[in-house]
């Protein structure tokens, strides 16, 4: 396979259209990947031309860090690998200053990442939640300080309001800080709620979306099944979970999952690939991060963007996956627009108005023999 870079948000950081999610480096959750398997499909990847890696100080109790930090190190890997890591989660119980989103805490998080990835610098550093507490405009200049001391090198956020995203944007142009360039949320067939504020944003507003649980937590993959007995998977432990992240099994996702197993069949492909290759081709989506726990899960993943699909298919995944759109985004679809633009053809830009970007072909010889 051969693996594109693109710009990340409106930076000028290129990162690989799939990113290798490292949740699953460690086994202290009781599920995951033990060292000789992280590092094989660290291995895979790199040598798949991936160089985005995405992680958090909360992961594994800081394993997943630790690994990254070893195996990038272990192959020369610094100046080309991107690594993103996280901050917010509390890991000191009684210490409600060790988590959150104030200064105290980021200026404490950001050393102790440095510390386990064994750089001086972070490339990309998210919030991992809103903490529903902390001002964004404590969080902006936190973040901004640490890009002023070479600490950080580009910020985003991860799952957070959509009117949080814009106004830490805002308070970023107005002030001069540094501007939010990625936004981490989960998307997939399953999970299409980013569709009616976040992809806009992102699109508009430069700040790539970073897919996270592009396959439902491996509901996708096919190994799931409505009646099945056994444990197949990590999401068989939680079928009576309270975890948001992790009720994926409704009759809506059985009929998605049904539709895409028959598309997949038709293209000669994993049902994996087709859904990772469905989100990756979403607007706003600049990355989808994998997150396998067996060196062929990630092997078979590698290979979604290998493939393009007729735009019936494409459509039927769309179709059986589409979600009623919330209020007031049920006012904003052409039935109601149409009326607002006196029923004549408006739109925003004509077809062909802004070209794509791709910097391809052979280099120019500097050499004059």
């Amino acid at each position: 396979m051969s693996m594109n870079y693109y710009t990340l948000g409106n930076s000028g950081l290129r990162v690989s259209r799939l990113a290798l999610g490292t949740m699953t480096f460690g086994t202290e959750w009781g599920w995951g990947a033990d060292r000789e398997t992280a590092r094989a499909m660290f291995d895979a990847y790199v040598e798949a031309g991936g160089n985005f890696f995405d992680t958090a100080d909360l992961y594994t109790g800081g394993t997943a860090e630790t690994w990254l930090g070893e195996f990038v190190a272990e192959r020369g890997l610094r100046d080309k690998a991107v690594i993103a890591t996280k901050f917010t989660m509390n890991t000191e119980p009684g210490n409600p200053n060790a988590g959150g989103n104030g200064r105290k805490n980021i200026m404490r998080a950001v050393d102790a990442s440095l510390k386990r990835l064994g750089t001086d610098h972070i490339d990309l550093y998210l919030m991992h939640v809103w903490d529903r507490l902390t001002p964004a405009e404590e969080v902006l200049r936190t973040l901004d300080d640490l890009v002023r001391a070479g600490k950080v090198r580009h910020i985003g956020l991860s799952d957070v309001p959509a009117w949080y995203a814009g106004r830490a944007q805002a308070i970023a142009e107005l002030r001069g800080y540094e501007p939010v360039s990625a936004l981490q949320l989960e998307y997939s067939l399953a999970e299409r709620s980013i569709e009616h504020e976040f992809a806009p944003f992102a699109s508009r507003h430069g700040a790539g979306i970073m897919a996270w649980s592009p396959l439902a937590s491996g509901l996708l993959s096919g190994k799931y099944r409505p009646a099945q007995a056994g444990n197949a998977g990590r999401l068989d432990g939680f079928r009576n979970t309270t975890h948001p992240g992790f009720q994926k099994f409704s009759e809506r996702n059985w009929a998605i999952v049904t539709e895409l197993e028959k598309v997949a069949s038709e293209l000669d492909r994993s049902m994996a690939q087709v859904a990772l290759n469905w989100v990756a081709a979403q607007p706003g989506v600049a990355t989808v991060i994998l997150g396998a726990t067996k060196l062929a899960q990630l092997q078979d993943n590698l290979r979604a963007l290998d493939f393009s699909f007729p735009a019936d298919l494409r459509k039927r995944l769309d179709s059986v996956s589409l979600a009623p759109a919330p209020f007031p985004h049920s006012f904003f679809g052409p039935e109601i627009q149409v009326r607002v633009a006196g029923g004549v053809v408006t739109g925003d830009k004509p077809s062909g108005y802004s070209l794509p970007v791709m910097i391809e072909g052979e280099a120019v010889s500097i050499s004059s023999n």
